[in-house]
């Protein structure tokens, strides 16, 4: 996986997350950093639709559409504080924090 595509995946999963708490030492850093590579590779496993291992920009694109869609629960083309604020994953994700 690129390096681009690792950071890019760990911003998308740090936000939905509710950003990155304050870190203490190295242990925690090293903590946060696991966290959010297993953030990273659960995202690629949802992106990764024909399943050879990487992320496409149609894959990429079409995920982020669709989890716009999802968010914009007014349906009305934009994402407000109101619908950003109550960005959470899928319970069917299983991602930790999940409702």
């Amino acid at each position: 996986m690129s390096r681009t595509l690792k950071v890019v995946l760990l911003i998308a999963a740090l936000s939905a997350a509710g950003g990155v708490p304050a870190i203490a030492n190295a242990a925690d850093r090293d903590q946060n950093l696991a966290a959010g590579e297993l953030s990273a590779k659960q995202l690629l496993l949802l992106m990764d639709k024909d399943k050879n291992g990487k992320v496409s920009r149609q894959e990429f694109m079409d995920f982020m559409a669709a989890e716009f869609d999802r968010l914009d629960t007014n349906k009305d083309g934009e994402l407000d504080v109101n619908e950003l604020t109550k960005l959470h994953y899928r319970p069917s994700v299983g991602y930790p924090g999940a409702r």
